[in-house]
């Protein structure tokens, strides 16, 4: 089900002064900038960057195939919905769910 972990999302305060430190730490320009997310391409991987609105960690998201599927494996597994999958531009679908624990799991279908 679970195909990559490409995605990890860090919440800031500043969007503005972090993305001015991951660019000079990644070494790279960001390939997304907006002012609700500032995405870096680095290999495989993605580091995101938005504003915090409650998020108190970074996010990982797992990469799904069919992330209703997934929601719903997660779901009967004994996990909890924190956020129905929304479309977040491009036909990208994302959703939160969070484990047995409260640790909070994206999912996202691209």
């Amino acid at each position: 089900m679970i195909q990559s972990i490409p995605l990890t999302v860090y919440p800031v305060d500043d969007l503005a002064r972090a993305k001015a430190l991951y660019r000079t730490m990644l070494g790279i320009a960001p390939y997304a900038d907006s002012p609700y997310y500032v995405g870096f391409k680095v290999g495989d991987h993605e580091v995101g960057l938005a504003p915090r609105r409650g998020l108190a960690n970074p996010l990982a998201y797992w990469q799904v195939a069919d992330i209703k599927a997934a929601v719903s494996a997660f779901v009967a597994a004994g996990a909890t919905l924190q956020d129905e999958p929304k479309d977040v531009g491009g036909g990208m679908l994302i959703a939160t769910v969070k484990d047995a624990e409260g640790n909070l799991i994206g999912l996202r279908q691209a």
